[in-house]
């Protein structure tokens, strides 16, 4: 590696690793193994996009964002995080960053002991509800060090709170657009998630299909679940279902990879009549100016990313204890109101 700006201590402390370490993989030294060197390189990334922060005076608090989601939606919330901390002034905060688009679910849970072991003033977490996961979790709480899920929630674990929308009323407000805007008297809704597994996919789908059968009880509902958000898997999916359905007309997307379901659409020769996705990422943005999507579910993840900061600082005694609201607000985006995000 070339000769960093940055001390060997502060390489160390952003990549969590050993100064013996730190110091053999910036040398080029052997015994270094290749997912150590990546680390390296990353911690130096994170410092790189951090430096305002870095000398910084005020309490200073290192965290961890542990996320497996595609790298569409990883990339934005990194954006909202590091934009928000310098309105965290005079509090300081480091960021390491642990975001792959799949991680087993036993790499989740040993990595957030690894995170126990160094040590973290707080970790936000967007990972699917299993057991070995929530054991992992609880064990840092056991700790004192708080985690915040994001996106998706972990309910009976002992995390410290959930931050972002109400899934369910997610789920709810695209079942009353779609019932809305879709006029055809028999017709089939397709719900694409990207993995079972994801509590706040599953919540935002019975909230959608709660309101399906409550208030347009004429519209079917088929759901295709396995695509963990990459564009071939899911468009082979919706594929199927279409070949399957003959009356699937209207899309609810729950788990992304909305290029790959308008691709299935067209290469199945079926029309498309509402489609409703969640996120303004690089790809709905597109979609929803080209108006190839009817409208996009967003809330803004710099006010997600702002509210776990705070509730961190709170945890660790930085700020006095009053009720933070954790929920945000869930806006309807149509190609006519797209916000600067």
């Amino acid at each position: 590696m070339k000769k960093s700006e940055f001390t060997l201590k502060e390489i160390a402390h952003q990549a969590g690793l050993s100064l013996a370490t730190i110091d053999r993989a910036i040398n080029s030294r052997p015994g270094v193994k290749p997912s150590t060197r990546k680390r390296v390189k990353q911690a130096l990334r994170e410092l790189k996009s951090q430096q305002d922060q870095i000398f910084m005076v005020g309490r200073k608090f290192m965290i961890d964002v542990l996320v497996e989601a595609p790298d569409r939606f990883t990339e934005l919330l990194r954006g909202a995080l590091e934009a928000e901390l310098q309105a965290l002034n005079p509090a300081v905060f480091r960021c390491r960053f642990h975001m792959e688009e799949v991680i087993q679910p036993e790499r989740i849970a040993s990595q957030l002991r690894q995170i126990g072991l160094r040590g973290s003033h707080g970790v936000i977490l967007k990972a699917p509800d299993l057991p070995e996961i929530v054991e992992a979790v609880d064990a840092l709480v056991q700790k004192g060090i708080p985690v915040i899920t994001v996106v998706t929630d972990l309910p009976h674990s002992k995390r410290l709170a959930y931050v972002g929308i109400d899934n369910r009323a997610a789920g709810e407000t695209a079942a009353y657009l779609i019932g809305t805007w879709l006029s055809l008297p028999k017709a089939t809704i397709l719900v694409t998630l990207s993995s079972a597994g994801f509590r706040g996919e599953e919540e935002r789908e019975m909230g959608f299909r709660k309101a399906l059968r409550q208030d347009y009880p004429h519209l079917n509902l088929v759901e295709v679940s396995g695509g963990l958000g990459k564009n071939q898997a899911t468009g082979e999916l919706v594929a199927h279902a279409l070949r399957q359905n003959p009356n699937i007309c209207a899309v609810y997307s729950v788990g992304g990879a909305n290029m790959a379901v308008l691709q299935a659409f067209k290469e199945c020769d079926r029309k498309l009549h509402v489609f409703i996705a969640h996120d303004l990422d690089v790809d709905n943005l597109k979609l929803l100016k080209q108006q190839r999507i009817n409208a996009v579910l967003h809330h803004n993840l710099k006010i997600d990313m702002h509210t776990c900061c705070r509730l961190i600082m709170q945890a660790n005694g930085a700020l006095p204890r009053q009720e933070i609201n954790p929920l945000s607000a869930i806006q309807v985006i149509t190609p006519f109101n797209i916000p600067v995000v």
